[in-house]
Order: structure tokens, then sequence, then C-alpha cells
């Protein structure tokens, strides 16, 4: 099972849908995913968005074992996140994109998880923004490769397994217009997508009493 975290942000729970949506739809293995909401964890600090520091926490919620990704919200999978994690060497604890503003090499991790032991809870709270961002409780920081997170906006087009719409995902008039759009736009459209319900449910036994009250409506 692959863990994969995802930060949560209730100003645009959108974001997270279509970012959960997309791992799922494009994995080979079986995925676990799970939303870091700050009011479900053990912190309470906080920054620009309510997982700022909460990410940390992802080899802890592991219980220190296994292998584990964390992934910003305002993002979109487009390849086998299984093919990232599997790639990625475990005797690192974390890996991270490095051709990127060391300000966002947190966006996207991989972690490993047993080798991550300084980040619990009372740590997180705690440990400078430059100790955690800079990575002073890693042995090594290791590298992601860069088709796993591409910054809409400042890089040039270019097809990728992940993109990263930092200065805002597509839901709004303002970050429309770019090549990228039609990968999270793709996306959206799925998670809101439905056959008829005919053919979904017609041929189950709550098919009669649906029709039942349907016929009554018209009575």
């Amino acid at each position: 099972m692959l863990n994969v975290f995802i930060g949560y942000d209730p100003r645009q729970p959108v974001a997270y849908n279509v970012l959960q949506h997309s791992i799922v739809r494009h994995a080979s293995e079986p995925v676990a995913i799970t939303p870091l909401i700050l009011k479900q964890l053990p912190i309470e600090r906080r920054g620009l968005t309510e997982f700022t520091f909460s990410r940390f926490l992802v080899p802890y919620l592991c219980g220190f074992k296994g292998m584990a990704v964390f992934l910003d919200a305002d993002m979109v999978v487009t390849g086998d996140i299984a093919e990232l994690v599997n790639g990625t060497s475990a005797g690192n604890a974390v890996s991270v994109m490095k051709d990127q503003p060391e300000f966002e090499w947190a966006s996207a991790m991989v972690f490993s998880c047993g080798l991550c032991g300084k980040l619990k809870p009372e740590y997180v709270e705690t440990a400078s923004n430059e100790d955690l961002f800079r990575f002073k409780w890693a042995n090594a920081v290791g590298e992601m490769p860069p088709e796993w997170n591409h910054f809409v906006g400042f890089q040039e087009p270019k097809d990728a397994k992940l993109y990263h719409y930092s200065q805002g995902i597509p839901a709004w008039f303002e970050t429309r217009g770019l090549a990228e759009d039609s990968a999270w736009d793709t996306e959206r459209n799925l998670i809101t997508k439905t056959v008829s319900w005919k053919d979904l449910m017609g041929n189950s036994v709550h098919a009669p009493a649906v029709l039942k009250r349907m016929i009554g409506r018209y009575q």
C-alpha cells in the first residue's frame, strides 16, 4: 500500500479532491490517501496554510515506518505515483525537487519514514522554519526526478507527471490561460462525471422502488 498525504486547505476543498482523484486514477498499486486536516492532528501550528507545518508530521503518522509521499494541495498528478515511490532511495530521509527555489522544496516530498525520527509533534510544533524547511533533521536529502514537480507559470510548458499550480489552481479567472490548465481541468471534469441512473442502477434491487416513486410524481 502506498501512503500519500495531501495538505488540506478548507478554503479550496476542490484542490484536494482533484489531486486525490488524479493520484488514484493513474496509480498502478493500491494507494491510501490522507488529507492533513489541522484540527485532527497533534499540533496547532499554522502558517500561510493550515498544512504549512503539519506536512512534517507524515513520518510520525506512518509510525516512522516505510515510505510516504507528501504533496501540496495545488497540484495534479498525471503519472503513476508508484513509480515515484519505488524509484526513490530509502537511504535518504527525504527526497525533493532540488532544481526549484529552496522555499519550494517541501511542496512535494518522499519520506523514508524510519530515518525521520526527529519529526515528532513536539519538534514540528516548536522547531524554527529554517530547521524544518532546510531539512536540518534529515541525514540526507535526495532528489526527485524533475518531471515530478513542474512549476506552472514559472517553467516553460512541458509534459510532466506532476503539475504544481503554485500561483493558484486554474479554478479562478485570474490563474487561467496557461497550457497546463488542461491537466487540472481534465481531472476536475472527471470527478463530477457519472453515467445515467438507468445505466448504473436500472438492474438493481432498488430500481422498482425508485421507478414507482418517479411515476407517482406525474400522476
